[in-house]
């Protein structure tokens, strides 16, 4: 996302940004094609730009590779490394590099953001409600709007407890994820499923299958794929046994 507001900022048009998930693309091959586009001038806007995420995830000869891009770049082309694990580039790639890390927000910068989308819908929250969303989201902008707009769906004497709840089962479901890819063993998916019974299995289910989703567009993943096999279906009818008798067999590989 930064990345892309980065693009923007440089007066990159949509047409002239490319964006490469280098945990797909991660050989030689694909910073050889790079290579030969980045000398095209660009089509609309003022320069080129290549955002490579998870590029800790390219090879060693495609890194090596990508220094010659680096060195070379025309005046009009741009490189955004997107990377969880700089660490694990070549020193020589981040040395060519102005490196910016990314935190998390306090808690007077979360609560601004919302407070800034409250007022763009015409809202009104109370303070305990902010307090509430800014502790839950833990300095994660995502976080805390998904809270939100579950909050700003009910009305205003249920805010408080929307929020509470929102949050309790947004950890318990990321929880039940992890639990189920680790494959932990069945006492602990039931545990966690026993704090999860009084919610919604839809929702529990679109939490499983998005995890998983993650996982999957980044790499191989065998277990993760068992999971959605699992998931793919949804719990109208059968409901929370639904989501149980789920979980068992993913647990068993049955």
């Amino acid at each position: 996302t930064l990345g892309r507001i980065m693009a923007y900022e440089l007066g990159c048009s949509m047409e002239d940004l490319r964006e490469v998930d280098t945990a797909d693309f991660r050989g030689i091959e694909m910073v050889r094609e790079i290579r030969k586009q980045m000398q095209f001038r660009p089509l609309k806007g003022s320069c080129r730009v290549w955002i490579l995420d998870e590029c800790h995830k390219m090879s060693n000869d495609a890194q090596n590779a990508l220094l010659k891009a680096l060195e070379d770049t025309p005046s009009h082309v741009y490189f955004i490394l997107c990377t969880t694990e700089p660490e694990k580039l070549i020193k020589t790639i981040r040395g060519r590099c102005s490196q910016y890390q990314v935190n998390t927000l306090g808690d007077k910068e979360a609560k601004k953001l919302i407070r800034h989308v409250v007022k763009g819908e015409d809202e009104h929250l109370e303070k305990q409600v902010y307090d509430q969303i800014v502790q839950d989201s833990k300095g994660h902008p995502r976080n805390a709007l998904q809270i939100l707009e579950q909050v700003l769906s009910v009305s205003e004497e249920k805010r408080l407890e929307t929020a509470k709840r929102t949050a309790e089962v947004e950890s318990q479901s990321i929880e039940l994820c992890r639990a189920l890819i680790s494959n932990g063993g069945w006492k602990k998916v039931a545990g966690i499923l026993s704090g999860l019974k009084d919610q919604d299995p839809e929702s529990i289910r679109r939490a499983v299958l998005g995890y998983c989703q993650s996982i999957l567009l980044k790499e191989d993943n065998d277990q993760a794929g068992a999971i959605m096999e699992e998931m793919i279906e949804p719990f109208y009818n059968s409901g929370f046994p639904g989501l149980v008798y789920a979980c068992y067999s993913i647990v068993k590989g049955e």
